[in-house]
């Protein structure tokens, strides 16, 4: 049961889930507060536990049908919709509970809004209309939110630009995963945008877009203080090379092109994220900007240079 419980969870892709929460943390917070980093990541982690317990709950019928997925506990009966129902609601609370208690609001706002999104929009979303892939991808990238605020108690500019690059990292990420299993997703039922777009008229383009877009969004990292130099370098390295597999995909609308891109996207996420901890700027433009800005004890040692006399000169 137990086994069964962590695939209900998705444990294995909530792993990428604790990375980006970290990240965000870290680039927050100079020095960690490590009760506070641990509850952060458990908490995340249980809420992503239940999200995901959740869905499987809501799509059983889907899964059942899908070739991928027939196999998960639901569909094969090896564990009862109601245990599944009353996991997914009980881990939710939990990890929700463990954010408010130690990581603050903001933080637990960030997860209950996950949750709902993710149960409540996006996994109908997915049986309706192409727009669910947008709203996962908002889901998707909440978690560095989480993180940052847990370290500042708020969401500054690294926070959103955290968020706008783990947006955009996901969208040839799904596409190319739902290209390769178009057939599997139309057996299921779900409005992926291969399905309605079996010639890929509009699924590779959008792919190659949203590659491309890594390139402005890393430099503007750089440029608002949240990462260095060699960040900006190396996120150049790694754009060029997922968007030139992204063309590849353009020209070729094969099966394994998808794949080489779906396998990029893998390894690029983890290696940017890398590069952004080792090459931390301030954190936060405000704090790019305080750093050089004079203080107040400097502005008061500081004779004026023109104007008036004053009365003591």
């Amino acid at each position: 049961m137990l086994r069964d419980l962590l695939v209900l969870s998705k444990a294995r892709l909530c792993l990428m889930v604790l990375i980006t929460t970290l990240v965000g943390y870290l680039l927050a917070v100079p020095t960690p507060v490590w009760t506070v980093l641990l509850a952060t990541l458990a908490g995340t982690l249980l809420t992503a536990f239940g999200a995901n317990a959740l869905n499987q709950y809501l799509e059983r019928d889907i899964d059942a049908r899908m070739v991928r997925t027939r196999l998960r506990p639901l569909p094969a009966g090896r564990l009862s919709p109601q245990v599944a129902m009353i996991y997914g609601v009980a881990v939710c609370m939990v990890g929700t509970f463990v954010l408010l208690a130690w990581s603050g609001p903001v933080p637990a706002g960030l997860a209950a809004i996950t949750i709902l999104l993710y149960v409540l929009v996006y996994t109908p979303l997915k049986r309706r209309s192409t727009l669910n892939t947008l709203v996962g991808a908002v889901c998707g990238a909440i978690p560095p939110l989480i993180g940052w605020s847990a370290g500042t108690g708020g969401l500054e500019t690294g926070a959103w630009l955290l968020f706008a690059l783990l947006f955009v990292w996901q969208m040839p990420h799904f596409l190319a995963l739902a290209w390769m299993y178009r057939e599997d997703y139309a057996r299921g039922g779900l409005k992926m945008l291969p399905v309605v777009d079996p010639e890929g008229h509009i699924t590779f383009p959008v792919t190659v877009v949203f590659a491309f877009l890594h390139l402005p969004l890393g430099l503007l990292v750089t440029l608002l203080g949240v990462a260095g130099p060699w960040f900006a370098f190396g996120s150049l390295l790694l754009g060029l090379w997922w968007a030139w597999l992204g063309l590849r995909l353009y020209r070729s609308h094969s099966d394994r092109d998808a794949r080489r891109v779906f396998l990029a996207s893998l390894a690029y996420l983890p290696l940017a994220l890398f590069l952004m901890v080792a090459d931390r700027g301030p954190g936060r433009a405000e704090d790019a900007w305080l750093e050089t800005a004079p203080q107040p004890a400097e502005v008061a040692a500081t004779p004026p240079t023109s104007g008036p006399p004053r009365n003591d000169q």
